[in-house]
C-alpha cells in the first residue's frame, strides 16, 4: 500500500444499496476500518470525496447502461484493488432477469418515451468488462467477510471466505436438512455458505442468495428437486433468482426452460 493510510472507494451501479448498507452495519468493525483507511469516496456515508487513484475500491451493483460501462473502466484505472460486493456485481443481480428477454419491449411497455433510455441489452457483472480482484457473494453480503476481504487486503494475504455449500453451515448450526425431512426443495448444496443457513433454520429452503459454491451439481440437484415433484417451470424459476446470470445457475435454469 501507499505511505500514509490507504485509501478506500465505495461505488454504485445498478443495485438496491443493500451492500453497502451492510458495510454501514459494520458498527464497532466500521470503526476499525475508518481507523485503518482513508473513506476517499462514500456517497452513501458523507459527501466528502478525495481524489484518486485508490488503494481499494468495492464496487456494488451491475452493468446495464452505455454509461455505467464507461464508468467502471475509469475507477477499474485508478483502484489497485477493485472488489465486487454482493449478487448484482458479480452475477448481474436479480435485474438479470431481463438477459432472458428482448429488453427493448420491456421498455416500450413501460416508458412512455422509450427513445429516450439509454440502456444495454443486457445486465451483467463487472468481470465481464473489467478485471476483478476478489468477488465477494451474497444478497446481501456478509458484514463478516466484508471486513475480512478488507483486513486481507490491507495486509497483504489472501482473503480467507468459505467457498464450501449452505450444507456445512446447517451441519454447524445442527439444523435439520429441510429436504430430508420435509421434502422442501432447497438450493442449500450448490449455494456458498455465508448467511449462516438463515432459511434452512427456520424451516426454510435456501434460496441461493450467496450464488454457487465451488463446482456446484445442479443437474444433480434438480434431479432430486424433480424427485419431489418440482415441475420444469419451478426449477427454472429456482434457479433465476438473486444470482440468475452466475453461469451454473444460468445453465440449469437454461436446461429447464420450455
Amino acid at each position: 500500500m501507499a505511505q500514509g493510510k490507504p485509501k478506500l472507494a465505495v461505488w454504485k451501479f445498478a443495485s438496491c444499496d443493500g451492500c453497502q448498507l451492510s458495510l454501514l452495519d459494520c458498527e464497532d468493525e466500521l470503526l476499525a476500518v475508518a481507523g485503518a483507511v482513508e473513506i476517499a469516496s462514500f456517497p452513501e456515508a458523507t459527501r466528502a470525496t478525495v481524489k484518486g487513484p485508490y488503494d481499494i475500491s468495492l464496487v456494488e451493483g451491475s452493468i446495464t447502461t452505455p454509461h455505467d460501462e464507461q464508468r467502471i473502466h475509469s475507477i477499474r484505472r485508478s483502484s489497485r484493488f477493485l472488489v465486487t460486493i454482493g449478487a448484482c456485481a458479480t452475477a448481474g443481480g436479480i435485474q438479470a432477469l431481463r438477459n432472458f428477454k428482448d429488453v427493448n419491449e420491456f421498455t416500450s411497455l413501460v416508458y412512455a418515451h422509450p427513445d429516450y433510455i439509454q440502456t444495454l441489452k443486457k445486465s451483467t457483472p463487472v468481470t465481464d468488462h473489467v478485471f476483478v480482484d476478489f468477488e465477494l457473494r451474497g444478497c446481501p453480503i456478509n458484514k463478516y467477510q466484508l471486513i475480512e476481504v478488507l483486513s486481507a487486503l490491507l495486509h497483504g494475504r489472501k482473503p480467507n471466505t468459505p467457498p464450501h455449500a449452505v450444507c456445512m453451515e446447517c451441519k454447524q448450526r445442527g439444523a435439520v436438512c429441510v429436504m430430508v425431512a420435509h421434502a422442501i426443495p432447497c438450493l442449500g448444496p450448490v449455494t456458498q455458505a455465508g448467511c449462516g443457513a438463515l432459511c434452512p433454520s427456520y424451516a426454510r429452503g435456501c434460496y441461493g442468495c450467496f450464488g454457487p459454491k465451488e463446482t456446484p451439481n445442479t443437474a444433480s440437484l434438480a434431479a432430486g428437486w424433480a424427485e419431489l415433484g418440482v415441475s420444469n417451470r419451478d426449477l427454472m424459476r429456482a434457479f433465476r433468482g438473486f444470482n440468475t446470470y452466475a453461469e451454473p445457475f444460468r445453465r440449469e435454469s437454461e436446461a429447464h426452460e420450455k
